[in-house]
């Protein structure tokens, strides 16, 4: 979808996060994070929704797919399955980024054409990982390589190849 992106950081085997909180701080990434999210409306999980700090979704419109019953969020926009949202992302002239977590990285990565992904090359522990990405499929932007908090990393982009 032309106006669907993902966001994420990911560890070395692609770990995103421990016990429902990233495994790293990165202020440069977060600066990254923010200006590529804000404006926007942003997709994401229940468990990433309630892991946020308040003020941090300020400046966005985030959109929460639950299985669970959500109807106690106000000022958010809530699905419980993923087919709604598509028809409406689908339907709609706005731009839309998935910033998490594991599952709904899953199950939107079909549909993503770009990816901005920040590559720490450090191993972590973890008990949610960013899913397997066929890289065959994606012509690949490097933007920079970076250090911070000694962890170097790389962000790059990914533009889903088209078929001819």
């Amino acid at each position: 979808m032309k106006n669907l992106a993902l966001i994420a950081a990911v560890g070395y085997n692609n770990e995103l996060g421990l016990d429902n909180r990233l495994l790293w701080h990165i202020p440069e990434d977060l600066t990254f994070y923010k200006k590529m999210t804000m404006g926007k409306n942003i997709i994401m999980g229940r468990n990433t929704f309630e892991s946020m700090p308040v003020n941090a979704l300020k400046g966005r419109n985030p959109i929460v797919l639950s299985s669970k019953d959500i109807d106690r969020y106000a000022d958010v926009i809530c699905y419980n399955n993923i087919e709604n949202l598509l028809r409406m992302i689908e339907n709609s002239s706005d731009d839309f980024m998935v910033v998490g977590g594991a599952k709904v990285y899953k199950e939107f990565l079909p549909y993503v054409d770009v990816m901005y992904l920040t590559e720490l090359y450090k191993e972590f522990i973890a008990d949610a990982y960013f899913p397997y990405v066929d890289f065959r499929q994606w012509d690949s932007i490097k933007i920079a390589d970076y250090m911070d908090e000694n962890i170097p990393y790389e962000r790059n982009i990914y533009v889903r190849k088209r078929m001819k």
